[in-house]
């Protein structure tokens, strides 16, 4: 029996972030020999083992197809895997782990604002340095696509393994590719952000590696695993509403339908019962009012659970289609 393996970032804030999408789920993660093992489970689930690693190796492992899931951050996706199209897809970002991949510039170059203004500054470095712009960054290939797109092409790359914003102000380079969360850091060493710089607004995903032996077993823990994910998203962005509504016509329910995308789930005397987006009930509610309900409820869901689970079916056709 082949397991599957899931892949959870090994400590900080990342590792309590993925603990806690996973928790909401029903899918407590355990660490066999508490922090310092980096082997574990998923409670209930004897088919799963769990890897606790750096974010980094996670998307190393995702790519060689040595883990079937794994947490980690789109940029590094992005930058690591070479053709990631073909060797991974992502299923679901977490809405943590938020921070974009940017250009940014010197505060004191005034008439650079975008990048248009970075290919004339090129020029004009080879005509008065004899060389094109220095760009200090750990994003080689984010950097390299992303400059060709805007037709930047006089500069060469001085990679960076320390504190890449500081590098301006150090000599080493005239700009960076860099990621940023709220830009404090990079007012700091006076350096802006350019107008069409950012990159990348990346943030935590959940990805499948498509390169992994997927055999049954691997496959039906997945399936469980992406059944309970979509449920708990679902009942988090859902709230069932409750009526009190003597007269419930086929026409206001074609209409809670239309104007709040809300479904009857059972009319029971003179009580229905809708499901509504969670930002919508308020609408809802004010309007079922105004069509004679005495009085509207709504109240939060742990699970929506469906037959037809899209984050599986989605993974299944890549798997299938290989």
């Amino acid at each position: 029996m082949t397991k599957l393996i899931v892949a959870s970032p090994s400590k900080g804030r990342l590792q309590e972030n993925a603990s806690a999408f996973f928790g909401r789920a029903g899918l407590e993660l355990t660490q066999g020999r508490g922090a310092r093992d980096y082997r574990g489970s998923i409670a209930g689930m004897d088919s799963v083992e769990v890897a606790f690693l750096s974010a980094s190796e996670i998307t190393g492992r995702l790519a060689r197809g040595e883990v079937h899931f794994g947490v980690t951050g789109e940029d590094l996706m992005r930058e690591e895997i070479a053709d990631p199209e073909n060797k991974v897809e992502l299923l679901a970002p977490l809405g943590f782990g938020h921070a974009n991949v940017v250009v940014a510039a010197p505060q004191a170059w005034i008439d650079v604002r975008g990048m248009a203004d970075l290919a004339d500054v090129a020029a004009g470095f080879r005509a008065r340095h004899g060389r094109g712009l220095r760009v200090a960054t750990k994003y080689v290939n984010t950097t390299r696509r992303f400059f060709a797109q805007h037709d930047v092409s006089d500069y060469r790359i001085v990679e960076s393994s320390g504190a890449t914003e500081g590098a301006p102000a150090a000599g080493s380079a005239d700009l960076i590719v860099d990621i940023t969360t709220t830009g404090a850091t990079l007012a700091a060493n006076a350096l802006k952000v350019l107008d069409d710089g950012v990159i990348l607004r990346s943030q935590a995903n959940l990805v499948a590696s498509l390169t992994a032996p997927w055999g049954e077993t691997a496959r039906e823990a997945a399936r469980v695993i992406l059944s309970r994910i979509a449920a708990e998203e679902e009942a988090r962005m859902t709230r069932e509403v409750r009526a009190t509504l003597p007269d419930l016509t086929d026409k206001i329910i074609r209409k809670a339908e239309t104007k709040f995308d809300a479904a009857l789930r059972e009319s029971v005397g003179d009580t229905a019962t809708f499901t509504c987006p969670a930002k919508k009930v308020a609408g809802l509610a004010d309007w079922l009012i105004g069509q004679g309900a005495k009085s509207v409820t709504s109240a939060r869901l742990d699970y929506v659970f469906r037959a037809d689970n899209a984050l599986w079916a989605r993974l299944a056709g890549r798997l299938d289609g290989r």
